[in-house]
């Protein structure tokens, strides 16, 4: 049975807002067993937990907040769009990601595409 629209919605959201200001241990509560991560796409998969974990370690520690943008969903897939910031010092960088996501009866991610290349990047 797929997971219902309002699971995957949360997790989306709590995605987001980890992604943004959690910790890697909250974002990989997300994330089934055995899941899979290509960010961005054509990139090497990460197809272990602890290569997951190494990619979530090198965003956690920067001061960073994300924006959600449209979601959809279709039985145990969905898509959405969001903005993360990262405050620097002097700057700000945004970068703009499209994420294509499928997740288990439980709403858990069982995979992640990331979809953005470096024009998706803005300083300001």
């Amino acid at each position: 049975m797929a997971p219902s629209r309002e699971s995957i919605q949360a997790t989306i959201e709590a995605y987001v807002k980890s992604v943004a200001s959690g910790t890697v241990d909250d974002v990989l509560a997300l994330y089934a067993p055995g899941a899979t991560v290509e960010d961005p796409v054509g990139s090497d998969v990460r197809t272990t937990e602890a290569a997951i974990r190494e990619f979530y370690g090198i965003i956690a520690p920067l001061e960073q907040t994300a924006e959600l943008g449209v979601v959809k969903i279709a039985a145990d897939h969905a898509a959405f769009n969001f903005t993360l910031t990262t405050h620097l010092p002097e700057q700000k960088v945004d970068i703009s990601v499209i994420d294509v996501m499928t997740f288990d009866d439980d709403a858990k991610i069982t995979s992640m595409k990331a979809i953005w290349g470096p024009e998706d990047m803005v300083t300001r």
